[in-house]
């Protein structure tokens, strides 16, 4: 009863937006498509054509479909909005396509579309340069690639005062002696307990580098997101403690929870981004981080962050430890943070969006 009636109010969406989208065609010039779940692929089209809007550059909204969509640019928010393992979803022929593709799957059964993708759409996104040389070894040719960061909204990502900290971890009930590391993300397959793990996630490395770090360490874990189950079970098989809040309905109140932090770990295998690794550095949180996505991209090691090579558990640990022990480090990367992060407000991202894709197309 529970799936059927996902699928009834799935359906319903669709055919809302559908009947919206028709409607768009004489008063917007970008439709954003995102995924149906209200998860990371939804608040970025939020956040991107919130910012184009008030900044009058186009009339933008975002959709769920691209059915009934004529004579616009049509920004698929993800490769699976736009691919399936079958086949290139039709769009139009009047319409202007351009998808974002953040990251690639080993043996994902979509690459074999990207010599049709070269014909079929305009412009591919990607939010770094280890996806973009991956899509290149391909086959999608160079010039129809243009690499944009991922943004961060900065009323919703702030630093607190050791004071309102103190607080929310009292609210949270977590003892105050414990160093709290924070993981916020979908690391399970599917969307219910998510206690088979999503490998390039790393759900496993953050649960042998948590357990090192609680043989000497007094660590309480924070967990934020869906599909979370194969670490709630692994940190409850080795005895460490953690909160887990679950899948939030409205994305804006993951703030509060970097609050509670004194330590954030990124230990993915693959990523496109990830946001957290801007949500962190804007919320004043230190950060050990795995070279994955668009880190490279935006950190200095032992700048604005300590980062490690993918799967290091014991590099990530010994790095984790020198934050967890060195004051003076931990104070200058929070500060370096917080001033890199401020060239990826999703305000000046949106604007980098326009000059480098959308304004190709205004002629439409």
């Amino acid at each position: 009863m529970g799936n059927y009636k996902i699928i009834m109010i799935n359906k319903i969406k669709y055919l809302s937006d559908i009947r919206k989208n028709i409607l768009s065609n004489n008063k917007y010039q970008l439709s954003y498509v995102t995924e149906v779940a209200d998860w990371s692929i939804k608040s970025d089209g939020i956040y991107i054509t919130k910012n184009i809007n008030s900044a009058n550059l186009l009339k933008a909204r975002i959709t769920i479909t691209r059915h009934g969509l004529r004579n616009q640019i049509i920004h698929f928010g993800s490769i699976n909005t736009f691919v399936s393992e079958q086949e290139i979803k039709i769009v139009h022929p009047s319409n202007k396509i351009v998808l974002t593709w953040f990251h690639i799957v080993p043996n994902d059964p979509r690459i074999k579309f990207i010599q049709e993708l070269n014909k079929k759409v305009e412009i591919v996104h990607t939010a770094c340069n280890i996806t973009k040389n991956k899509l290149i070894e391909l086959g999608l040719n160079e010039e129809k690639i243009v690499v944009i960061p991922l943004g961060v909204e900065p009323s919703l990502f702030n630093p607190v005062t050791l004071e309102k900290k103190q607080k929310i971890k009292e609210e949270l009930k977590i003892p105050l002696d414990k160093i709290v590391i924070g993981s916020f993300q979908k690391d399970g397959v599917g969307w219910s307990k998510g206690l088979e793990p999503k490998l390039i996630k790393g759900p496993n490395i953050f649960v042998k580098a948590v357990e090192k770090l609680a043989k000497d360490y007094p660590i309480f874990v924070l967990l934020v997101g869906p599909a979370r189950g194969y670490v709630e079970v692994e940190l409850k098989k080795r005895g460490i403690p953690f909160k887990s809040i679950g899948y939030l309905k409205r994305f804006e109140g993951v703030g509060k929870y970097y609050h509670a932090l004194d330590l954030y770990l990124i230990t993915s295998r693959i990523e496109g981004g990830p946001k957290q690794i801007l949500e962190t550095m804007a919320s004043g949180i230190p950060v050990v981080s795995t070279k994955v996505g668009m880190v490279p991209d935006i950190i200095k090691d032992g700048q604005e962050a300590l980062l490690t090579e993918i799967e290091d558990v014991d590099q990530i640990v010994n790095k984790a430890q020198k934050i967890i022990e060195n004051e003076e480090l931990k104070q200058k990367l929070v500060e370096n943070g917080l001033k890199a992060v401020q060239k990826y407000s999703w305000e000046k991202i949106a604007k980098q969006y326009y000059e480098k894709i959308y304004k190709r197309f205004l002629n439409i």
